[in-house]
């Protein structure tokens, strides 16, 4: 047993003796039907908070022959497997956390010398375990693997942990980046390279760097937050898992899906972030726990470039609004950014945007990452948008009085000082502005768009959530049209019957803009059920 070679599974004890434990071991049956074979190249990237290195220490816990994992495995899904007791800690496992080396090197004073570092310390735990192999001035880790293959035929599983942090965190050192992307080619690329792995599991946020159209390491099949498939549900907490966590420790599931559901993955898998859930639970509270983290800073520093428009999509995603989006021209690194896209396409693999494949658009997945735009878009000075997020607490509470003419001069104002962003054109645009001018509700209430009642669709409901004795708010939009109109269609379309189930207070809310005085009206009805 080493830190390195054939480490113990200490790591995955933890977390399974923890009071919250989900169980993902059904990941390792995928791993075992591609051990050996020509897809056993894994590279599965996801944002910070969504269990990377937990799936990496799982794995360690279940490969490494430096340990004994029956007891922490013959309960889980994968002990199910036909294969589960045949791969069971059989295999020689490397384990490589970058971050760690990185950390390290920099503490001593030898940052530039990562590579090399991370090199000789591996290597020192391979001349312990096999000196009759090795002599002692090796000093290149490819080869080390192809001496011991070549002289015991065995095979490595090597698993790596933040195995891009030094394209994150050295962005601009494109010679430490060289190093290390021709140390993972000596590795894992050649005939005789390939011999030496049995599998290869690389995580981390970034997908693997490309150059041109050219993966860096292109015997490697990828799996993102772009397109899982079929590890959707490794990716993070499936819909299920947190229904369950909610029962078991008494939580309202429909609070926890407006805070943190939004990742849509094929087969309408709705998945969430493990450690907002986590978060959640221990702490019997819902919230946004983003802002420390090193992804919150790339947030504020790539939405302020505002390439190519990226702040009209930004503004118009706040207002509910998809972008499209082009992901194939993006280099998968932090120092080739040269349009929206791959700032958008960037921000998926941070998490803070949700990727929908069919109609290949990005939006803000749910009250988490939005209270994270609101309070990134405050610190790049986008004034008008800005002013309009923290009003929209004066217009809500407008509308639950009833002052009409304070609600058509409250959106009135939020269409004035953002008209280059947004532009009417017709009720969808409408739409936008409405969402913005009424962020703050967000907190209290669940938003549906185009919520199937009575006869046909209440354009916006805001529902309140179990916390709040707030009353439901339908919202009728329309364009150049009559607000008194909209409050009858909602009438005559029997709107109000999606509500049936719900037993408090009512307010229909009726919006036009009339294009000819540039102004925008309402009437607002309480209705009793």
């Amino acid at each position: 047993m080493g830190m390195f070679l054939n480490p113990s599974n200490a790591g995955f004890a933890a977390s399974v003796r923890s009071k919250i434990y989900v169980d993902k071991t059904g990941l390792i049956d995928f791993t075992n039907s591609v051990l050996g074979t020509e897809q056993r190249f894994l590279c599965v990237s996801r944002p910070r908070r969504f269990g990377k290195s937990m799936a990496a220490k799982m794995l360690i816990a279940y490969y490494s022959c430096g340990c004994d994992s029956k007891v922490l495995f013959n309960t889980k899904i994968i002990a199910e497997s036909p294969n589960y007791e045949s791969e069971l800690n059989h295999s020689q496992v490397l384990h490589i956390d970058v971050q760690w080396f990185r950390s390290v090197a920099k503490d001593k004073g030898m940052i530039e010398q990562v590579v090399p570092y991370m090199q000789s310390e591996i290597i020192k735990e391979f001349q312990l375990q096999y000196p009759e192999i090795l002599s002692d001035n090796e000093c290149s880790l490819p080869e080390v693997l192809l001496k011991i293959h070549a002289a015991t035929e065995e095979q490595f599983i090597i698993i790596i942990d933040e195995w891009d942090c030094l394209f994150r965190e050295d962005r601009e050192n494109q010679k430490m980046q060289d190093e290390y992307i021709n140390f993972l080619r000596g590795i894992f690329k050649g005939t005789h390279a390939e011999a030496s792995i049995k599998l290869a599991y690389i995580t981390g946020i970034l997908p693997i760097k490309k150059y041109g159209t050219e993966s860096a390491l292109n015997n490697f099949d990828e799996y993102t937050m772009i397109d899982p498939h079929p590890l959707e549900d490794y990716i993070g907490f499936t819909e299920n898992e947190v229904k369950k966590l909610c029962q078991t420790y008494e939580l309202d599931f429909q609070e926890m899906q407006s805070w943190y559901d939004g990742y849509v993955f094929s087969g309408n898998r709705h998945i969430y972030s493990p450690k907002s859930v986590l978060d959640a639970i221990r702490k019997r509270r819902f919230g946004s726990h983003w802002a420390a983290t090193e992804t919150y800073e790339s947030l504020k520093h790539y939405i302020g470039l505002n390439e190519d428009g990226l702040k009209d999509s930004i503004i118009s995603m706040l207002g509910g609004v998809p972008c499209k989006i082009n992901t194939r021209t993006f280099q998968n690194d932090l120092s080739s950014i040269k349009s929206k896209d791959d700032v958008l396409t960037l921000l998926v693999h941070l998490g803070y945007l949700s990727f929908h494949f069919d109609g290949q658009e990005v939006r803000i997945p749910n009250q988490e990452v939005s209270d994270e735009f609101k309070n990134a878009v405050e610190y790049s000075g986008w004034a008008g948008i800005s002013n309009a997020l923290r009003a929209s607490e004066q217009l809500l509470e407008a509308t639950l009085r009833g002052n009409e003419e304070a609600v058509a001069k409250g959106i009135d104002e939020v269409h004035t000082a953002n008209t280059s962003i947004l532009s009417y054109n017709n009720e969808l645009s409408l739409s936008c502005v409405i969402t913005i001018a009424y962020y703050v509700a967000q907190k209290d209430f669940t938003l549906i768009r185009e919520m199937p009642s009575g006869k046909g669709f209440a354009d916006i409901v805001f529902l309140p959530k179990s916390h709040t004795d707030k009353p439901a708010l339908i919202i009728e939009l329309k364009w150049d049209m009559s607000a008194m109109g909209a409050i009858q269609q909602i009438k005559e379309k029997q709107y109000c019957k999606a509500l049936m189930e719900y037993s408090g207070n009512l307010l229909l809310v009726a919006i036009n803009y009339d294009k000819r005085s540039k102004k925008h009206e309402c009437v607002i009805e309480r209705y009793s059920m």
